[in-house]
Order: C-alpha cells, then sequence, then structure tokens
C-alpha cells in the first residue's frame, strides 16, 4: 500500500511539474516572440480636419511625406472624396504612394436611403476603398434601441458585400459602457452577421471605458480588421488627447495583441493637440515607425 501511494504522489508530481514546464515554456515562447513593427501604418483624416477642407491635396501630400501610406478619410464639407472624382482620388493617391483603404461615411443620414448607400459605395468603389465605416451612432437608452441598430447594420452590411466592399462600426466608449450590466458592443458583435459586419476598434475608447482591450480581443478578435491607434491622459477627470506614446495606452503591449488577433491595418487618429494637428501627426508618425511590437 505505501508503495502504491508513493508511486501515485510521484505521478502526479511528475504531471504537475511537466504541466508547470508547459506553461513556463508557453510564457516564454511569447516573451521571445520576435518583435515586430506596425508597417504600413495609416492616419485617419478626420485628425487634420482644421487644415483639411482648405487644400486637401496638400495637406494629403504632407501626410504621405511623413510617413502613413494609408489613409481612412470622412465625410467632411465635400464628401470623403474631398470634391475629387473617384478616378482622380485614386490616381492623385497612387502618386503619392498612398492607398484610401477606407472611410468613415454619412451613416446616420444614408442608412435608411439606399440611394444614398448606393452612391457612397460607387464612390467608395471607384476610389479603390475596401471599407465603409459607421463612425457614431450615439448611446441608446435601450435594448430594443440597441437591436435596432443592429437590424440596420446587417440590413446596410449586406447591401454593401453584394458591392464587393465591407461595412463596419467604429466604437467610442459608450457602446463599451454597461447598460442594465451588459456592454452594447458586446451585443452589436453576437447580433451582427459576420458576413455582413465587421468592426473598427478604437483603442483609445474601450480604454477610457474601463475595459480590458487583450480580454475582449481574445474573445471578440476576428471580428476587428481595422483599429484607431490614439492616445490619452485623464486631466480633472476627462481624458484629453495627446501625442501618441505620451498618454495612458500601452501600445507596445496593445499593438502587439491586435496583430496577433488579426486586425490588419493600424490608422492614428488624434483631435487634440498640444501644438497643431499636423505637428502632431508628424509627431505621431515618428513615434510609429520607431515603435517595436
Amino acid at each position: 500500500m505505501q508503495r502504491r501511494s508513493f508511486l501515485k504522489q510521484s505521478a502526479l508530481l511528475t504531471a504537475g511539474t511537466f504541466a508547470l514546464s508547459q506553461t513556463e515554456s508557453m510564457a516564454n515562447l511569447f516573451a521571445s516572440a520576435p518583435a515586430k513593427n506596425i508597417s504600413p501604418f495609416g492616419v485617419q483624416l478626420y485628425s487634420a480636419r482644421d487644415v483639411m477642407p482648405k487644400d486637401p491635396k496638400g495637406v494629403m501630400t504632407q501626410l504621405a511625406q511623413m510617413g502613413y501610406k494609408q489613409f481612412e478619410s470622412f465625410s467632411g464639407p465635400q464628401g470623403f472624396l474631398w470634391g475629387l472624382q473617384p478616378k482622380e482620388m485614386k490616381s492623385f493617391l497612387d502618386g503619392l504612394g498612398v492607398k484610401m483603404i477606407s472611410t468613415h461615411f454619412n451613416y446616420r443620414a444614408q442608412a435608411d436611403k439606399p440611394d444614398e448607400i448606393k452612391k457612397s459605395i460607387e464612390m467608395a468603389q471607384g476610389a479603390g476603398l475596401s471599407y465603409l465605416l459607421c463612425p457614431h451612432i450615439g448611446p441608446q437608452k435601450t435594448w430594443d434601441e440597441w437591436k435596432k441598430i443592429a437590424d440596420q447594420f446587417n440590413v446596410v452590411g449586406e447591401e454593401v458585400r453584394k458591392a464587393g466592399l465591407k461595412f463596419g462600426y467604429h466604437n467610442h466608449d459608450y457602446s463599451f459602457r454597461p447598460l442594465d450590466g451588459k456592454l452594447p458592443q458586446e451585443f452589436l458583435l453576437d447580433n451582427t452577421d459576420p458576413k455582413n459586419v465587421m468592426f473598427e476598434l478604437d483603442l483609445c475608447w474601450i480604454d477610457v471605458a474601463g475595459v480590458n482591450t487583450a480580454d475582449h480581443l481574445k474573445k471578440y478578435g476576428k471580428r476587428y480588421e481595422l483599429c484607431h491607434v490614439k492616445d490619452y491622459t485623464v486631466k480633472d477627470g476627462k481624458p484629453v488627447q495627446n501625442d501618441i506614446g505620451k498618454g495612458s495606452v500601452d501600445f507596445k503591449k496593445t499593438l502587439r495583441i491586435a496583430l496577433d488577433s488579426g486586425i490588419k491595418y493600424f490608422l492614428v487618429e488624434q483631435e487634440e493637440y498640444p501644438e497643431s494637428s499636423l505637428a502632431s501627426l508628424k509627431n505621431d508618425a515618428e513615434y510609429m515607425k520607431m515603435l517595436s511590437v
């Protein structure tokens, strides 16, 4: 009996040692994974919204010279192609060595107007874009309201998919703040068809809301294809955006997790500036060039 007990204890000890060794090996493997640079990286043109309307081509040229190889546009006063015809925009960006991959468009004004959606789709197609994104819907007060949003996303997303593009939603902090103990962002992820709706993760706003980015991406990472690289500092209880790398977001950790989860596009966005928009965007580009995750 003593011999049996000894053998059993030895087997358990060996199994425990093996399990611990495997855990340590996995941890060491992750820690020793080769460092990567985020290349190419892009910029959301809303970051330069104060100067874009005056000289769209000039500003886009400056951004390309800073090192941004991908643009995400937005619906400015001249539309998301800034007064240019689709082929004209594509030709201009080709000359800069830049690709416009996506745009935020006026979703709330177009969602229930198929003809308007069709126009946006055709403009995006002609300029070589891949994504049409809803930038903002605002907090909803009830789950019925969130359900209507999810249902509408599915309808619009199907139309966009049929045209060969992808439709998605860009979050703010409100969709990561609990409603009756649940997160609206997770509701949207769970109640939209992955074939028709993808997502763009704002790495600032999820952090502001207090949600663990790593945990969220472990569960939902496959649904996100783009992300906004944005930093902030809390001042007087409120988030204030600043140049990347000078705030609260741990980009070395967060961007590695985003890379490993399958996110394809990394787009700098900044909406508040210590000096000026273009000065901050130059600083941000230099940070992205040097960053190794």
